[in-house]
């Protein structure tokens, strides 16, 4: 393992020390933070330092969960904002009263996954809706997904004849087209069922490449979960068929207000400030 790590370190001084290292700037950032990790002593997980892909997706709750997840996301990027990274958006299903039945964002920034990652889970909120004319209380559910950006060590290869590609126009709001040309791309891994929609690129090779990239992504963390299933004597496939069964945070709107954090019971009384971005009291606590 040793041996791994000194190796690994000579080939990132070489593609360092090429003179178009920087021409892909946020890979450099991902391999400048890899050797940096390895550096240190290789303890920490290199994703931890690189960029993520979170993607939220609405449950149960028709509207309320697709307003949830509109909620959520003006969270992370509240939070991306006070973190000094960037956020970009991948795809985005949106509903006539702007909420969110999915949306896939690219935050860019340093540490981004290492804090975004125990984000991912099931998400609560109980509230009055306003999509009641008699105000009742709703609950809803969103989960929220969050990938790594990968490193060439990890390996992972797409075979062609495994892949399924679909082209569609690129939409807004509504169904409007932003592009009358077949640009969004959505691709899924046969074998695994694991699919990505990517639609906010300017051309269909740009989309078909970024779609690419987070379905390596997508089946590395795939192939990371069974392993870690699997250590615990649990099948992948019932920890999937669960995963909408176990939240992992709620947030109350009436007839209280409080956010609680169900892995390590850590609460606030202040809902709103949480969702405009204040999550380091409760990404600290899980760490």
């Amino acid at each position: 393992m040793a041996d791994d790590r000194v190796a690994r370190l000579a080939e990132l001084e070489a593609m360092m020390a090429s003179p178009d290292f920087w021409t892909d700037k946020a890979q450099a950032q991902v391999l400048v933070q890899e050797y940096q990790t390895l550096k240190e002593g290789g303890d920490g997980d290199p994703h931890d330092r690189g960029n993520a892909s979170l993607a939220i997706l609405a449950g149960a709750g028709g509207d309320d969960a697709e307003d949830f997840a509109r909620m959520l996301r003006r969270m992370y990027e509240g939070y991306a904002v006070k973190k000094g990274w960037r956020v970009h958006e991948l795809h985005a299903n949106e509903n006539p009263h702007g909420g969110y039945r999915n949306v896939l964002l690219e935050i860019t920034g340093a540490g981004a996954y290492g804090r975004l990652r125990h984000e991912a889970g099931v998400h609560r909120l109980v509230r009055q809706s306003p999509f009641n004319a008699s105000a009742k209380r709703q609950t809803s559910f969103a989960l929220v997904e969050v990938l790594p950006t990968l490193i060439p060590a990890d390996g992972v290869e797409l075979k062609p004849d495994d892949l399924e590609m679909q082209f569609a126009k690129s939409g807004g709001a509504g169904g409007q087209n932003v592009n009358k040309r077949e640009t969004a791309v959505r691709i899924t891994h046969v074998p695994t069922n694991l699919s990505v929609h990517v639609s906010s690129e300017r051309s269909q090779q740009a989309n078909r490449e970024k779609a690419l990239e987070l379905l390596k992504a997508k089946i590395f963390a795939h192939e990371e979960a069974r392993r870690a299933a699997e250590a615990k004597g649990r099948s992948i496939a019932a920890t999937t068929a669960n995963e909408w069964g176990s939240q992992i945070r709620s947030y109350v709107l009436h007839p209280y207000k409080m956010v609680k954090d169900h892995r390590t019971g850590h609460e606030s009384a202040n809902p709103e400030r949480v969702l405009s971005g204040e999550l380091d009291d409760f990404i600290d606590a899980v760490e």
